[in-house]
């Protein structure tokens, strides 16, 4: 598993946010968490708003997909952990200033564009848009059908009116005046 694998294992969501937890950024910055915590209650001004930085709830970490929560006594977080979004990562850059955290926050960022635009990718929106496009195909589709339809219909409907037409007229005919009989007519001997 490549580095940017590694941190969008990493990535969370969490009311409906994409997430990094302050125990896995310490991992990746190589310090404690509670170095990392330390250093941005120091700074928290950099960190207000929920859009930065929130700090999860025992509700959340019971029911989160992260599995922080053991059954059992003292087998539970001390601490509830920090969950950083986008703009907190980034932050964070300012607060940690060594070159590790330099390094690895190129790598996070990258990895949150990467998830941003799988998601713009597979989008509901982008979907929706595609079956409208092959619905109204489809419909063009239909309608060129029926239209070649009715236009085999009208020119069938035109050929059997021409054939009503024609036996019309050979019904119609006049009848042929009766020719005189070929042979010994006993009418014109007599006479």
């Amino acid at each position: 598993m490549n580095e940017l694998q590694t941190i969008q294992s990493k990535i969370y969501e969490i009311r409906g946010q994409k997430v990094m937890l302050d125990r896995d950024l310490a991992e990746l910055y190589g310090v404690e968490t509670s170095q990392l915590k330390r250093a941005v209650r120091r700074n928290i001004g950099r960190f207000e708003g929920d859009d930065f930085m929130f700090e999860l709830t025992k509700d959340e970490l019971s029911r989160c997909q992260i599995g922080i929560l053991k059954g059992g006594r003292g087998s539970n977080v001390k601490y509830l952990p920090f969950a950083f979004t986008e703009l907190g990562v980034a932050m964070l850059s300012s607060v940690l200033r060594s070159e590790t955290a330099i390094e690895i926050n190129r790598g996070i960022m990258r990895a949150f564009v990467t998830i941003r635009q799988m998601i713009t990718d597979n989008s509901p929106l982008k979907r929706l848009s595609t079956l409208e496009k092959n619905f109204e195909e489809l419909k063009q589709d239909l309608e060129d059908i029926f239209a070649d339809y009715n236009d085999i219909n009208e020119d069938t409907r035109a050929q059997i009116e021409a054939i009503n037409t024609t036996l019309a007229e050979l019904q119609a005919k006049p009848e042929t005046p009766k020719r005189p009989r070929v042979g010994f007519n006993i009418d014109t001997a007599t006479e």
